[in-house]
């Protein structure tokens, strides 16, 4: 059998790559029984962030606990995440605009599903998601800079001119190039509405970027930023 020290091990690697954060399923993979839940948590070695989600007591909280929280919560009985954050929170994790969501915008694939209610805070949307189309900012999910303008276009759900300035800011930083939102393949109606905002965006490239007044940790985040596998 394990030792207590060995066990410790296996979960700390688990959780650290998830800013400490850990499922049930993930505990007893690492060899914590279900009975043994409880004392963990009632010796403060472990705290419990909702239903079979917890979090190492010790280890420090990442930048965004709670899109680390929710992605645990999308994951399917084998352990892998289903949700990427798409939308207008995608637009804020690449810092692109100043569209403040005042819910978590979460992709999932058509089929996801879950006995509880969906959580108040996370808006879903329903799509199959390619692997261009997804990588990784500080441990999340995400969707890339061009899925993500071409989400927030066609839905049209912030303000055109939240619209424009993302695609701007994006164009300026090198995240996208103009002629892949002028070619990407989708439908006629799509299409209308993308061609609408690239009217609305200048296309002088000598143009620095504009300061929209948001605290620097734009480099932050591109460090951290990785292809999704």
């Amino acid at each position: 059998m394990p030792s207590r020290n060995t066990l410790a091990q296996q979960l700390y690697a688990e959780a650290e790559a998830q800013g400490g954060f850990f499922t049930a399923a993930q505990a007893r993979k690492a060899g914590y029984a279900d009975n043994t839940h409880p004392y963990h948590l009632q010796a403060g070695h472990w705290i419990r962030e909702r239903r079979g989600i917890y979090r190492l007591a010790r280890f420090p909280l990442p930048l965004r606990p709670d899109l680390v929280l929710w992605q645990l919560w999308s994951h399917n009985r084998s352990g892998q995440p289903q949700g990427t954050f798409s939308h207008a929170t995608a637009l804020t994790l690449h810092e692109l605009s100043d569209a403040m969501p005042s819910k978590l915008d979460m992709t999932v694939p058509p089929g996801f599903q879950r006995m509880a209610a969906i959580p108040e805070v996370l808006r879903l949307r329903r799509a199959r998601l390619g692997e261009r189309d997804v990588e990784t900012i500080d441990g999340v999910r995400v969707t890339t800079p061009l899925r993500t303008l071409i989400d927030v276009i066609v839905d049209s759900e912030i303000a055109t001119e939240l619209q424009v300035q993302a695609v701007d800011e994006a164009i300026r930083r090198g995240l996208v190039m103009r002629r892949q939102l002028e070619a990407a393949k989708v439908s006629i109606r799509a299409r209308r509405r993308i061609d609408k905002v690239m009217k609305q965006v200048p296309d002088d490239r000598s143009t620095p970027v504009r300061n929209s007044g948001r605290s620097p940790g734009r480099a932050r985040s591109a460090a951290k930023r990785t292809v999704a596998s």
